[in-house]
């Protein structure tokens, strides 16, 4: 296959599946991103965006990752990556701040630079050139899961007879880790509510998997699109990459 027929490829699934991650074929049932298995080709790189790097890029569709900075931890998606660099693409603007790291689901992490950005898609050079086939195919020290940001935020949790303050530790689109001083059984039915989740949070189904102690781990009925996780998570740390 040529260059041509790889990136014309690349283009248009990742804009199909952008637009379409909200839910799935039928449009019922939001998609779970981050276990969706990586589409790689090799692919071109415009001229402003390859600033200068040789390295050959390759096209990873629809894999969430996450950019930590000093104001926080917000969800991206790996457009493509070179040894030398990484573009991706966000739900809003550019989180700013030196330095900055790029997170795998894995565990591994890349510290990088900023070197363009384009409405909601930004490029960034790493601060050393990396394995691309460890960021490709997950390895790493940690075991593959689900992308999760580690924000703490309050929460009302409604049960069928009480209703208890909580906070979050960690939280995905499937789930969350809180903790509470009120006793939950394991699969117990509740109710999660946050007043700063903008409509997110508002009234969500979830079911208790595992509690230690204080803390639980609970599993929502309906999985969080990556839209709505992504806005959700800079409207907590960083409102203004919503402006």
């Amino acid at each position: 296959m040529n260059d041509a027929v790889n990136t014309f490829r690349a283009d248009e699934v990742a804009d199909r599946d952008l637009s379409a991650c909200e839910t799935s074929e039928s449009g019922s049932e939001p998609i779970a991103v981050p276990d969706a298995e990586p589409v790689v080709v090799e692919s071109e790189t415009s001229a402003e965006e390859a600033d200068g790097r040789a390295a050959p890029r390759f096209t990873l569709l629809i894999r969430a990752a996450k950019i930590v900075s000093s104001h926080g931890e917000f969800v991206c998606v790996v457009r493509d990556v070179s040894e030398t660099g990484v573009a991706v693409r966000l739900f809003h603007s550019v989180p700013t701040g030196d330095p900055l790291e790029l997170h795998m689901p894995g565990g591994n992490a890349y510290e990088m630079r900023n070197v363009w950005q384009r409405e909601n898609e930004a490029g960034f050079e790493f601060t050393k050139p990396i394995d691309v086939n460890e960021i490709i195919h997950q390895f790493g020290e940690f075991p593959k899961r689900g992308l999760r940001l580690g924000v703490f935020f309050p929460i009302t949790i409604k049960s069928l007879t009480a209703s208890s303050e909580a906070v979050v530790e960690n939280l995905s689109q499937q789930g969350a880790r809180f903790e509470c001083e009120a006793e939950f059984a394991i699969d117990q039915n509740l109710r999660i509510a946050c007043v700063e989740a903008g409509g997110v949070l508002n009234d969500l189904r979830a079911k208790v998997r595992w509690r230690r102690g204080q803390h639980y781990g609970v599993v929502f009925d309906d999985t969080l699109s990556l839209s709505d996780f992504s806005r959700f998570a800079a409207r907590l740390q960083c409102p203004t990459l919503l402006d």
